[in-house]
């Protein structure tokens, strides 16, 4: 890495950000730090502000109230061109007219920095595109340009870049290569990157931390690992993923475990990945931690069964088959099946049971007001379930 490169970029610190517009708050009193050269991600439907909260960050809103701290210096009150600051929008804005080389050098000329087309070949070198120095815009591909607009951000040695839903214009193999190239370049130069997305795999495939946006404020953040294997809401059990969600009674505590009377029959989930640990609360478990079996399953020490129920719809999807049990009691549960082994498939129609080890099961709260079938990202076969069925969104 040159020189060029070398300096990291600087911590963000939202305190108390707030932005109204008339009749809707869109950030609700935020709080966010996001550490020097880390790669951080806002991830949430949209509306939930996420968009807004970037375009404050950049000076391209004005917060009705909080402050905005970039490196330590406050910038909550300073124009866009004065902060350390730059953005890839999912457009690339590039200019068509320019070459390839001139659009990375363009800043840099405007703002008089000695050598800029030195400077301009070193990025798109780190981009892999020295081949493409000369060529126009409209002779790249899509994800072609997206490194060049990668490449004209980070020439400039922003102290914070940030990505505004940089990949959605891409298609899906595109889109993966991207993700891979942008997290490797990110950790090259060290910068410091605040992605915006709605794209749950995009966010956690590259950020070393996820925070999930609903309704202008972080419902929970953390390491990607840590918010799918332990959500600690119904939205964000829903929104990353998909999980099946029973409510139900607790009856007690044994061994760690507490004991929940559902619709269903009895479960058990550790008190220990639990928010709530007594009344009324919701077992969770993610779809591909569930076993499906064609005989009932004899009871075992640390895993819960469901069933019997029945088969009511089958997708292949190459990798694994889902399936969508009936289970009276629980509505439709989601199971991914790996199709490692190959072999016949589960028909629709036939009696299945479902188990799944306790330990890979988690306690959200229950919130009558709100069902949690009711988030975004709901599949919507499963609009018909009964009231009381436990969900999969």
């Amino acid at each position: 890495m040159t020189g060029t490169f070398a300096e990291s970029g600087a911590d963000l610190r939202l305190d108390q950000i707030t932005k109204s517009f008339p009749g809707h708050t869109a950030v609700d009193a935020l709080d966010l730090t996001v550490p020097a050269g880390s790669f951080f991600a806002l991830l949430g439907p949209s509306g939930c502000g996420k968009t807004t909260t970037l375009r404050l960050v950049a000076g391209l809103e004005e917060p009705t109230s909080g402050t905005i701290t970039i490196g330590g210096r406050d910038v909550t009150d300073t124009k866009p061109y004065q902060r350390p600051v730059n953005t890839v929008f999912q457009n690339y804005a590039l200019f068509p007219h320019m070459s390839v080389l001139d659009n990375v050098a363009f800043g840099l000329k405007r703002r008089r920095i000695p050598d800029p087309m030195t400077k301009a070949r070193e990025a798109l070198h780190l981009v892999e595109l020295d081949d493409s120095a000369g060529k126009r815009p409209a002779q790249l591909s899509g994800g072609m340009q997206q490194r060049v607009a990668l490449a004209r951000a980070i020439v400039n040695r922003p102290a914070l870049l940030l990505l505004d839903e940089p990949l959605g214009a891409l298609d899906l193999k595109l889109r993966h290569q991207m993700q891979l190239e942008l997290k490797t370049i990110q950790a090259e130069v060290g910068l410091t990157f605040l992605h915006v997305t709605h794209d749950q795999e995009e966010a956690m495939t590259m950020a070393d931390t996820v925070a999930v946006m609903n309704g202008g404020r972080i419902e929970q953040m953390g390491s990607p690992q840590d918010l799918y294997e332990l959500p600690r809401t119904a939205f964000v059990a829903n929104f990353l993923g998909q999980s099946n969600l029973l409510e139900g009674e607790v009856r007690g505590t044994e061994g760690g475990l507490l004991v929940v009377a559902t619709g269903a029959g009895t479960l058990a989930v550790p008190a220990a990945r639990a928010v709530a640990t007594s009344g009324r609360v919701v077992v969770g478990v993610r779809p591909e931690k569930l076993k499906i079996r064609t005989a009932e399953p004899a009871q075992e020490a640390g895993r819960n069964i469901l069933g019997p129920g029945r088969v009511v719809d089958v997708s292949f999807s190459g990798v694994s088959t889902q399936y969508l049990v009936d289970v009276p009691g629980a509505g439709r549960v989601s199971v991914f099946a790996q199709n490692s082994k190959g072999g016949p498939r589960i028909a629709t129609g036939t009696e299945v049971w479902l188990t799944w080890g306790v330990d890979h099961g988690f306690g959200l709260e229950a919130h009558p007001a709100s069902d949690a079938r009711l988030t975004a990202g709901a599949d919507p076969r499963l609009q018909s379930a009964p009231a009381t069925a436990g969900a999969v969104a």
